[in-house]
């Protein structure tokens, strides 16, 4: 993940090696070597994903592309990279953010027995009432028919089971550490909110839709209490992509691994033009 921007863009490159100062550790080499069970860690992970996507961000502007942004979001992490692309804190900051971020969630992780699973085909307010039966959470809206739950891991185990079980559409427990985006991540959230109080925020450069409404949040206090009640609150995705098209949104582009993003663009509308950049091929092409 990210080798070749390391290879072949010195902005790329530079970041990497300002994480590794930062962090105090060689994010990049577990970033495009592995192992894969350190790098999916939470605590790694996060760091891991945000500097590759300021990595694909300082690619494209190396190469003249991407001079324009009309507005930005990302999901869950994503909107932390957001944030810095529009200048609300510079890339250093973002990197100690999101080290805090993923250190607190691994530490709500290993303080809980939480799990998630995938709902696939059925609608929100099918889920939601599955998600009242078990007491569970529903914790990302991706796309239409893509909902994830989450919770304790005996109640999402009942919540699965039954859906089974009455014949909802496909239902799939995910290999994650924990119940993201719940009730179970309330230590974290809280930690997280004190943590940011004393970090300093400038409005950002151009609109930034948060997870938490799917609707923009305008200035550094609505910006700080986004990002914190993010963490227990689920993931509107699908209602930023379609905030984003209202607002005038013509092309999206993702920055990231996977090209996850644009599968569920594609999901929502098919009409949007979607583009997505990983490595150094998909910029040069």
């Amino acid at each position: 993940m990210g080798k070749s921007l390391f290879g072949s863009s010195a902005g790329a490159r530079a970041l990497y090696e300002e994480a590794g100062r930062v962090l105090g550790r060689d994010l990049a080499g577990v970033s495009f070597e592995g192992p894969e069970s350190e790098l999916t860690q939470t605590g790694v992970c996060q760091p891991a994903l945000f500097v590759h996507g300021f990595a694909v961000l300082s690619a494209l502007r190396e190469r003249g592309l991407l001079e324009r942004i009309d507005l930005a979001m990302g999901l869950s992490l994503g909107e932390v990279t957001a944030c810095a692309a529009a200048g609300v804190f510079d890339f250093t900051t973002g990197l100690r953010i999101v080290a805090e971020r993923g250190r607190l969630m691994q530490v709500a992780c290993e303080r809980s027995e939480g799990s998630m699973a995938a709902v696939i085909g059925e609608p929100r307010e099918a889920v939601l009432a599955l998600c009242r039966e078990f007491d569970v959470e529903a914790a990302n809206f991706n796309a239409p028919g893509q909902i994830i739950i989450s919770g304790e891991r005996p109640r999402i185990a009942a919540a699965v089971a039954a859906a089974k079980g009455r014949g909802m559409g496909k239902v799939v427990p995910l290999n994650v550490a924990g119940a993201y985006h719940s009730r179970l991540m309330e230590p974290a959230r809280a930690a997280f909110e004190a943590f940011l109080g004393a970090i300093p925020f400038a409005p950002p450069r151009f609109p930034i839709l948060s997870n938490t409404t799917g609707r923009q949040v305008p200035d550094p206090p609505s910006i700080k209490a986004a990002l914190a009640r993010q963490i227990v609150s689920p993931v509107l995705w699908e209602d930023c992509m379609r905030g984003a098209a209202a607002a005038g949104v013509t092309e999206f582009w993702e920055l990231g691994p996977g090209g996850v993003l644009a599968g569920l663009a594609r999901r929502t509308d098919k009409s949007w033009k979607v583009r997505s950049f990983s490595e150094f091929a998909d910029i040069a092409a």
